[in-house]
């Protein structure tokens, strides 16, 4: 686990001094109400829309693995040029409108001054502390990056083992303890059935399902997917809405429904962290805000700009 951790240090010295400084109250001079602006926008959606918590959370989270948090994911392809918003991971990646607004209030309050990219940071802390999870300072400061490429869409995938995924995260200097918390977000959400649907009937060819599944949510999600048009399940079958711990407690019962998440429970390397979160939620409330910090703190060097349309180069 040290090594771990010093690739990490390593990883934040190494990059270049473009790099933009992210400070707490960045926007306390130029725009002081920023943070209250974004906070409104998410109160407004939340209140009608509950599951725009696990909509910002993943696309924060597919924004940040791809080239840092300075989001490229927001850009939309033109004639001539594809964006990362066509890669397979990132078409049912949603939620994009409530950047929009923001950023629109944004720019009547104080013109090309508060980036996307910390619009989608702190939008998503807050729909996070709506959810009823962490509540925490986020450092702002970042720049809007000037590519967004499809073909640079590389994220841990829902049937991974724990040592594949942990690959993407070691990658990013986080940890193995990191992962198994931000894959904690999965405590709200949805997933689509052509995610774990091989789990439920035929997994890996033989014609039976996933013996490390509940035999009664099996039955229950075979009743979901039945349906047309690749129907959704919840990744938390018991507090579905709610940010806690009981997507752990979930995991622990044999009802993580996507593989990667119940491979947490299972492998060795994991499962005593699967298993302290579940009994404490304070620990999992405190370990996400820290996790969440680092993921947010994810740069590529590359200084950018400041986008007057989040969809859109300037």
């Amino acid at each position: 686990m040290m090594r771990i951790e010093t690739s990490f240090l390593a990883f934040f010295f190494l990059l270049p001094l473009a790099v933009a400084d992210l400070r707490v109250g960045f926007y306390s001079a130029t725009c002081p109400k920023a943070e209250q602006i974004i906070q409104q926008v998410v109160q407004k959606k939340f209140s009608s829309d509950r599951s725009i918590t696990a909509a910002l959370l993943r696309m924060h989270f597919h924004d940040c693995f791809v080239r840092g948090c300075d989001a490229s994911i927001l850009i939309d392809s033109t004639k001539k040029k594809a964006s990362e918003k066509t890669a397979g991971p990132n078409l049912t990646v949603r939620g994009f409108e409530v950047i929009d607004e923001a950023k629109k209030a944004l720019e009547a309050a104080c013109p090309s001054t508060v980036s996307c990219a910390d619009i989608i940071t702190l939008a998503t802390r807050d729909s996070v502390v709506l959810a009823g999870g962490p509540s925490y300072n986020s450092p702002t400061g970042r720049r809007d990056g000037l590519v967004s490429n499809p073909n640079d869409v590389n994220l841990p995938g829902p049937s991974f083992s724990v040592s594949q995924a942990l690959q993407s995260f070691t990658a990013k200097g986080m940890t193995l303890n990191d992962m198994v918390t931000l894959l904690g977000a999965h405590t709200v959400g949805v997933a689509h059935c052509s995610f774990f649907e091989d789990r439920l009937s035929n997994f890996h060819g033989t014609g039976s399902p996933d013996p490390s599944m509940d035999p009664a949510l099996v039955t229950k999600l075979i009743k979901i997917c039945g349906g047309p048009n690749d129907p959704t399940a919840f990744l938390d079958q018991n507090t579905s809405f709610a940010f806690d711990n009981q997507f752990y407690n979930q995991v622990n019962l044999k009802r993580g429904v996507m593989q990667i998440d119940q491979e947490l429970g299972v492998d060795k390397s994991t499962a005593g962290i699967v298993s302290g979160f579940a009994s404490n939620g304070g620990r999992f409330s405190q370990s996400f805000a820290t996790a969440m910090l680092k993921m947010g703190s994810l740069q590529d060097g590359n200084a950018g700009e400041i986008r007057k349309n989040c969809r859109a180069f300037n």
